[in-house]
């Protein structure tokens, strides 16, 4: 028998949506500044296609005004959709004009969706003897597949196509019929189209009332099978459950006709696909639909696919992006790279400000800006030390001009007084990037911006959390510029490395300019990224009023008690000096207890503790902390060897190192927080990192003594949210017994106690209310029953019946984690409650391991990040009314959950009744958040 006729049909606005998001995090812009990621991420798919498949028939659907249908049922049907990025919206056109030239149909039919459209045409061409194959990577059409009809997955995560037949179906979504998938889909709903669904139901009770009833009709037939508050939940919404099956099913009678020769694969008029291409800057695709359509159509019969389904030809990844971190997405082709633009071949204006005429015109001008950005130059990258070498401004492409600074501070001081009235200027916007660095070294010259600004690292930061931030590498990647490397004027780091005093004046211009040049550039490309991430607000009211804060905060820095810090480091040393000699005489000789090397060879093979010690890779034994953390319950020397171990790097990383770290100029600690590295939206401390300082050890408890306010007529006072973190996912859950015990101020551990195991609240024992409390906080992050077993004194099976019992009772906290997964299955992300995006590309992954980490992200992502959010928004109200109101007190660390003050005792009472009502009410959420105020002569007395 012959091989059957092939019909493919692309859901247009799923491939560029897909093709969009592959991007996200490395967009295609063209030399021209516009965003081509959408149309060549469709366009890779669809070539794809066509090289992979050599299709006989082909067309390509699209969505036009949406489903008239689906709106008359239900009012609200997507009403939740984001707005289509503006890079969508410039990419459909030329798509559609790219098909044309191609002669590829494309059809649409108003008041209807393209998965309507597909599913018509594909019944359609199944009766006149096709196969088709529907290419999208939309789970819903797998309720059209059949015999004849097939979905075909594009590639994603390197792992080739997927084919999904009647047998794929069955197992993916454990139906007997391809027909039930409307049933799953409505009992599940839908958070991306806003179908309901039945309240409580998710994947897995989905599939069970499938196996169990086999429809939507049956199950709401038999409710009085079902139990409890699930039995409630379906009686109550089964006009819900209906509607949702309805909104869910794909109509199969839109007013279209397959018409065998029209929809038949041609070559492409390549006179009209030559001027967009051109115009879009995609060469190498151009040379690559040549190529595919200019060689011979013979080719050797596919091998028949391992399933029932049809025959296609092997997968393969081929160089295809995968759906969310595509394999050299937004990378430059070596044609490309060969025209990468430079100091050397662009044309560029920059001008050295070197005599008063130039300086009195650069003012005047400045002033007259509506937006300008700059950059400093310095002598060094600690900023509280640095002095200025010059400063840089740009507020047009490729021009910008350099004002020089002399060595002399009291000159350079008269030229700060000079360009003071544009940098307190209030109505104009400064640029810049990193500008916290920026804003500290002008605070030396005794100068505080004023007005509006901008950064464009956390921008950035905000549009592509994961990736890296350093202007050189956006410059490549947005504007295919390659700036001009420090290293060329002042040399590579080490000690001989020069600083910009020593350059010339006329490569300092060059340099410093053309930074201020790429970062004014970068700026407008990140406005129109922020805006299609909806992101904007985020950045404007949270984001860019903390740089400010922040700023505040690593100035003042705080004061360190060095003499303490001195004794305690005696006291440990002794105590160290102890455990090594305890373990020399345990291990029946002295050897170096820091070489993993000879603690390996002591421990496996002259005390053999194991029979079978694990190795590294070098083939040497394992003494990580792990290992010697699973043997210390049983073996008294490894439980020494860890607390030997814990008080080295105590003495190292904080007892021994803080006292290093003190500003000569101020006194004082001062760490610099980083507001764009943290994918979650957390600030990270360095230099040095106040926030890894232990506390859970009473060694480590110790080191914050150490940290102490600046005199005897003041005192620290510390605030700390109390487990925001449940509380945040009790309100993002709706769960009402979590809500309830918020609002009652329960324990809230006790409450789970009572809850789990079944045993009134005043009879909760410690060890249940622990093992609760292990649980609820174990569940943000995905713990496991293996993980739980390791943290308490359960079994794996007592563990497991523990979680599983923990669901049961919270079943809407469960429903609303399987549906944050599938939601970032769908879209690649999650978000927080200001709209903070944390993008997932592993979510896909065939790997089990590396998928399940993204889902435990997916869950946590969103938590962590709110708790980020709420603490930065209650940090700006506490700044700004602490400068409104003059008060004496400063806001000095964050850690995490937590904000340190250093007061005068005068203001104390005062103090803690603002922090506490601004950090309580900094954002409303249907639980209440409480904050814990602690006050004292050092940090961990006030902790």
């Amino acid at each position: 028998m012959s091989n059957p006729k092939r019909l493919f049909l692309l859901d247009a606005f799923a491939l560029i949506f897909r093709g969009y998001y592959a991007f996200i995090k490395n967009p295609r812009i063209n030399s021209k500044g516009m965003d081509t990621s959408a149309i060549f991420g469709f366009m890779n798919s669809l070539i794809d296609v066509i090289k992979r498949e050599k299709p006989d028939h082909l067309a390509v659907c699209f969505d036009k005004g949406g489903s008239i249908t689906r709106k008359d049922l239900f009012e609200d049907y997507k009403a939740n959709r984001l707005e289509t990025p503006e890079a969508i919206k410039i990419a459909v056109p030329y798509i559609q004009k790219i098909l044309e030239a191609m002669q590829i149909p494309v059809i649409e039919k108003a008041g209807f969706e393209a998965d309507d459209i597909i599913g018509t045409l594909a019944k359609q061409a199944e009766k006149e003897g096709f196969q088709t194959f529907m290419v999208t990577p939309d789970k819903d059409f797998a309720q059209l597949v059949s015999e004849n009809i097939f979905m075909y997955r594009p590639a994603r995560m390197g792992n080739g196509i997927e084919i999904w037949g009647i047998p794929e179906v069955q197992a993916r979504f454990e139906v007997e019929r391809p027909e039930q998938v409307i049933d799953y889909l409505g009992m599940m709903g839908d958070a991306v189209d806003n179908i309901p669904g039945l309240p409580g139901v998710g994947d897995k009770t989905a599939k069970k009332f499938l196996k169990e009833y086999g429809s939507m009709e049956a199950l709401l037939e038999n409710t009085h099978e079902l139990k409890g508050k699930m039995k409630e939940r379906v009686e109550a919404n089964k006009e819900l459950g209906l509607l949702s099956k309805e909104l869910a099913k794909i109509i199969l009678d839109v007013p279209v006709t397959f018409h065998e020769d029209s929809y038949k694969l041609s070559d492409p008029n390549f006179e009209e696909v030559q001027p967009i291409f051109d115009e879009l800057e995609f060469r190498r695709m151009q040379e690559n639909i040549h190529r595919i359509f200019n060689t011979s159509q013979e080719i050797a019969a596919p091998p028949e696919n391992k399933t029932n389904g049809p025959s296609i030809t092997p997968q393969a990844n081929n160089g295809q992006m995968d759906l969310f971190a595509p394999a050299g997405a937004g990378s430059i082709s070596e044609e490309e790279d060969a025209l990468k633009k430079s100091l050397k071949n662009t044309a560029h204006a920059y001008q050295c400000v070197d005599s008063p005429v130039a300086f009195s015109l650069l003012l005047e001008k400045l002033l007259k800006q509506q937006s300008v950005c700059f950059d400093t130059e310095t002598t060094s990258l600690d900023a509280l030390q640095a002095e200025l070498v010059g400063i840089a401004f740009s507020w047009e492409n490729n021009k910008g001009y350099y004002l020089p600074f002399p060595a002399d501070q009291i000159e350079a001081q008269k030229i700060i007084e000079q360009i003071r009235p544009f940098f307190e200027a209030e109505t104009i916007l400064k640029i810049g990037h990193n500008l916290k660095y920026d804003l500290k070294v002008l605070s030396n010259y005794n100068l505080k911006v004023k007005g509006p600004i901008y950064d464009t690292l956390i921008a950035h930061y905000l549009i592509n959390p994961d990736r890296r931030h350093g202007m050189d590498i956006l410059a490549s990647s947005y504007l295919n510029y390659e700036p001009q490397p420090i290293t060329d004027l002042i040399g590579k780091k080490g000690k001989n490395q020069g600083n910009m005093r020593d350059v010339s004046l006329k490569d300092q211009t060059q340099y410093a300019v053309e930074d201020a040049d790429i970062t004014w550039q970068l700026k407008h490309y990140f406005d129109k990224e922020l805006d299609a991430a909806e992101n904007q607000a985020l950045f404007n009211t949270v984001e860019l009023p903390l740089v400010s804060v922040l700023t505040s905060m690593e100035q003042e820095g705080i004061n360190l008690n060095v003499p303490f810090l001195n004794d305690f480091a005696a006291t440990i040393e002794k105590e160290s000096d102890l455990l090594q000699k305890g373990i020399f005489e345990q291990a029946g000789e002295e050897f170096n207890l820091a070489s993993p090397k000879q603690l390996g060879i002591v421990l496996f093979e002259k005390l053999k503790l194991v029979e079978k010690p694990k190795k590294t890779k070098t083939g040497q034994y394992s003494t990580a902390e792990d290992v010697l953390s699973a043997l210390a319950k049983e073996h008294a020397v490894v439980s020494d060897i860890l607390n030997w171990r814990s008080i080295q790097k105590l003495l190292s990383t904080y007892v021994v190192a803080l006292p290093n770290e003190i500003n000569p100029k101020t006194g004082r600690i001062h760490t610099v927080y980083n507001q764009a590295v943290a994918a979650t939206g957390r600030l990270s401390s360095n230099a040095p990192n106040l926030q890894n300082i232990p506390i859970r050890t009473e060694r480590g408890k110790e080191v914050r003594k150490a940290f102490i306010p600046r005199d005897e007529n003041h005192v620290l006072v510390a605030a700390d949210y109390s487990q925001i973190e449940l509380r945040i996912i009790a309100a993002l859950s709706k769960d009402p017994s979590m809500i309830s015990a918020f609002q009652n101020n329960e324990d809230i551990h006790a409450a789970t106690a009572a809850k789990v195991f079944g045993v009134p609240i005043n009879e909760v024992t410690s060890e249940q209310r622990s093992n609760a409390k292990t649980v609820n906080f174990g569940i943000i992050y995905g713990v496991s029953a293996f993980g739980l077993s390791q943290q308490t004194n359960l079994t794996r099976s007592e563990s497991k019946e523990l979680i599983e019992t923990y669901y049961a009772n919270y079943p809407e906290l469960k429903a609303y984690m399987s549906s944050q997964v599938d939601f970032a299955r769908e879209n690649g992300y999650v978000t927080t409650v200001l709209g903070r995006r944390r993008y997932l590309k592993d979510i896909l992954s065939q790997n089990a391991i590396v998928r399940g980490a993204a889902e435990r992200n997916a869950i946590n992502a969103p938590i962590q990040g709110s708790a980020a959010d709420i603490i930065k928004i209650a940090m700006i109200k506490i700044h700004k009314r602490l400068e409104e109101g003059n008060w004496n007190s400063k806001m000095l660390l964050q850690v995490h959950d937590e904000l340190v003050f250093d007061v005068p005792k005068t203001e104390v009472e005062s103090l803690s009744a603002l922090i506490k009502e601004e950090m309580e009410h900094a954002f409303k959420l249907d639980v209440p958040l409480t904050v814990d105020i602690g006050v004292g002569d050092n940090w961990l007395q006030a902790h």
